[in-house]
C-alpha cells in the first residue's frame, strides 16, 4: 500500500501528466495545422463523376470539389487538391499527404480502421439505368434477371461484383471501359445498367431524355457518401458541424440539385 504522504504527492503528479498529454493531443490537431499553414489538402481521385473529375489540363470539378471549395472558404484557407487512387487513398492520408479525401468516397468498415469518417451527406444503393423507353421493365431483380436480358457492366468495380451476385439467368457484358459505357447503352449495345443511384442521376442528366434512372430513391441496397479524415477528433468535429450547418441552410441540397438533377 502507498503511504498516505506518498499518495498525496503522487496524485497531484499523475494529474499534470494527464494534463500535459491533453495539451500535447491538443497541439498536435490537424485541424490547427491547416489553420496555421492557412491550407487545406483534399485528397481525390478525379475519375468518379458525378463527385469529383480530372479535366486535361489539371483541374477538378464535381459535387465533391464544390464542397472541398465551400470547406475551404468556411475555414478561411485555401484548397490544394491532391491526386491519389483508390488503391492508395488511405495510405496516402494516413502518410500525410492530405488532410481529408472527398469525392465520393463510399463508407466501409475496413477503411474506419484506420481512419475517421465524417458524418454521411448522401445515402447510395445500386439501381438500374436504361433506356427511357424501357424504363418500366426492369423495376426489380426478377425482371431484370431474365436470359434476354442483356445488363452492361463496367469491368472490376462493385457494379459487377453486385451483378455476379444478384443476377444468374440475365447476360452479363463487361464493357472496355468506364468512359464509353453510358454512350454505348444509350445506343443499344445493353439493356441496363446497374451502378449507383448518384451516377444514374448524373448520366440521366448528361442524357436527357435518352437514359433514365429507374428508382434511384429506392435502390437495390444500401451505402453512403462520406469525407475520409484522419483520427483527429478536432478536425472531424468542424467538418460535421460544417456539414450540419450546410445541410441546414440548404447548401447540401442546392450542390446536389446542380449535379444530380
Amino acid at each position: 500500500m502507498i503511504p498516505r504522504r506518498r499518495r498525496g504527492l503522487l496524485f497531484p503528479l499523475l494529474f499534470a501528466v494527464l494534463l500535459a498529454f491533453v495539451d500535447a493531443a491538443a497541439a498536435q490537431s490537424r485541424l490547427d495545422d491547416i489553420l496555421a499553414h492557412g491550407v487545406i489538402r483534399v485528397g481525390t481521385t478525379g475519375d468518379y463523376p458525378p463527385f469529383t473529375m480530372r479535366a486535361e489540363d489539371g483541374s477538378y470539378a464535381g459535387l465533391d470539389i464544390d464542397a472541398a471549395l465551400a470547406l475551404g472558404t468556411t475555414l478561411g484557407v485555401k484548397v490544394e487538391f491532391v491526386p491519389t487512387r483508390w488503391a492508395d487513398l488511405t495510405r496516402d492520408l494516413a502518410a500525410g499527404d492530405f488532410d481529408i479525401g472527398m469525392g465520393g468516397v463510399s463508407v466501409t468498415l475496413e477503411r474506419q480502421k484506420t481512419a475517421f469518417f465524417s458524418a454521411p451527406y448522401l445515402r447510395d444503393g445500386k439501381t438500374p439505368i436504361a433506356r427511357c423507353a424501357d424504363k418500366d421493365k426492369f423495376g426489380d431483380l426478377a425482371a431484370i434477371d431474365r436470359p434476354e436480358v442483356t445488363v452492361i457492366v463496367n469491368p472490376g468495380g462493385t457494379n459487377e461484383k453486385f451483378d455476379r451476385a444478384h443476377l444468374k439467368a440475365a447476360r452479363i457484358d463487361v464493357w472496355r471501359d468506364n468512359l464509353s459505357i453510358f454512350d454505348a447503352l444509350a445506343k443499344g449495345d445493353g439493356d441496363l445498367m446497374i451502378t449507383d443511384a448518384t451516377e444514374t442521376l448524373y448520366q440521366q442528366k448528361l442524357h436527357p431524355g435518352v437514359l433514365c434512372a429507374i428508382h434511384p430513391d429506392a435502390p437495390f441496397d444500401f451505402s453512403e457518401k462520406a469525407y475520409l479524415m484522419p483520427r483527429d477528433v478536432a478536425l472531424k468535429a468542424f467538418v460535421d458541424q460544417w456539414l450540419h450547418l450546410s445541410d441546414a441552410t440548404g447548401a447540401l441540397a442546392a450542390a446536389r440539385a446542380r449535379w444530380l438533377q
